[in-house]
């Protein structure tokens, strides 16, 4: 499996939330009234972020090494350095389970660098290899869209770019796509290491791509497009970023998100916040769906050949794009 769950109840700890309900726009462009906890609702575009979702898609999977790959890369260079100048492309080589030699690149984009207080977002833009989890296992060797899982965060995050340009944030926001995170050992494959998955975060944490980067905060997405999902606090974020986790899951509840940001704790994930937590030191949370009616607790098309764009949806795209951002518009 691509994450390993752990028992959450010796991570958890005691938050309570007091969240008010109000009425926001599914689509298209957000509300900017006043909540409840006296922050403006940051705009967001679910309409545009759909949209670079759907390009992603539409290179096919991005897999190491693969023409794909080469060409999302590419537009995704070029998309961002049209919303800033501060584009830094990391081209690095890991080493896959199997042995096999991957040609990876993250990218990062910083907005207002010269500011010393930062907030580091991220999502991994690799898609899956192999669609291991798929119920037809003569597509287990096939690789995958990745609709969800990978080009549905690095949506949100390239809308979040776009809203930056037109109004920049009170502080610094760096924006880190991961490359490798997707090419972990596929299922009963026997392989017994670690450390296969979240192979760019690793590199971006022992290679920032400033010398010495740190950040107020992080915060990573992972499978966050999919028609009512469930964001859980999962035990590997209340961990090292409880109060960041308090924060972010307040705000989406307060402007009107409850109903996907749950207070439910539930098992720790390995994924791209566990280096960046460890080795950078950074305290990250993940924002990942949690769907407790399938057998992996993951979204239901998890690896396989069906995340596609059929199972992306705006208002879900809305719910976090616009938490995100009305988090890092309210800092200081």
């Amino acid at each position: 499996m691509r994450y390993f769950l752990v028992l959450s109840t010796i991570l958890a700890l005691a938050v309570v939330f007091s969240c008010k309900q109000k009425n926001v726009p599914s689509g298209g462009e957000s509300n900017t009234e006043k909540s409840a906890e006296t922050f403006k609702i940051a705009e967001f575009n679910s309409d545009t972020a759909y949209h670079f979702v759907n390009e992603q898609v539409k290179f096919g999977p991005r897999v190491p090494n693969s023409k794909a790959q080469g060409k999302c890369a590419s537009w995704l260079e070029t998309t961002l350095k049209k919303y800033t100048k501060q584009v830094v492309v990391q081209s690095f080589t890991a080493k896959a389970f199997d042995g096999t030699v991957l040609n990876c690149k993250n990218i990062v984009a910083s907005f207002n660098p010269k500011s010393t207080t930062r907030v580091l977002l991220c999502s991994h833009w690799d898609s899956r290899p192999f669609a291991d989890n798929d119920p037809d296992t003569a597509m287990h060797h096939k690789p995958i869209d990745g609709a969800n899982d990978g080009a549905s965060g690095v949506g949100i995050l390239l809308e979040i770019a776009r809203q930056l340009r037109i109004q920049p944030a009170a502080i610094g926001v760096d924006i880190l796509l991961v490359d490798g995170e997707d090419y972990g050992a596929p299922q009963n494959a026997g392989y017994t290491g670690s450390d296969d998955w979240a192979l760019g975060s690793q590199y971006w944490s022992r290679n920032p791509h400033v010398a010495g980067y740190t950040a107020r905060y992080g915060i990573l997405l992972d499978m966050v497009g999919a028609e009512n999902a469930i964001f859980t606090m999962e035990a590997t974020t209340m961990y090292y970023a409880p109060d960041v986790a308090q924060k972010v899951w307040n705000i989406g509840a307060s402007i009107g998100y409850s109903d996907y940001f749950s207070t439910e704790r539930t098992g720790g994930i390995t994924d791209d916040h566990v280096y960046i937590n460890q080795i950078r030191k950074i305290p990250t949370i993940d924002i990942i769906q949690h769907d407790q009616s399938t057998a992996s607790g993951f979204y239901k098309n998890w690896h396989t050949i069906s995340d596609n764009m059929a199972g992306i949806s705006k208002p879900t795209l809305m719910a976090v794009g616009q938490t995100i951002l009305t988090a890092v518009r309210n800092e200081k």
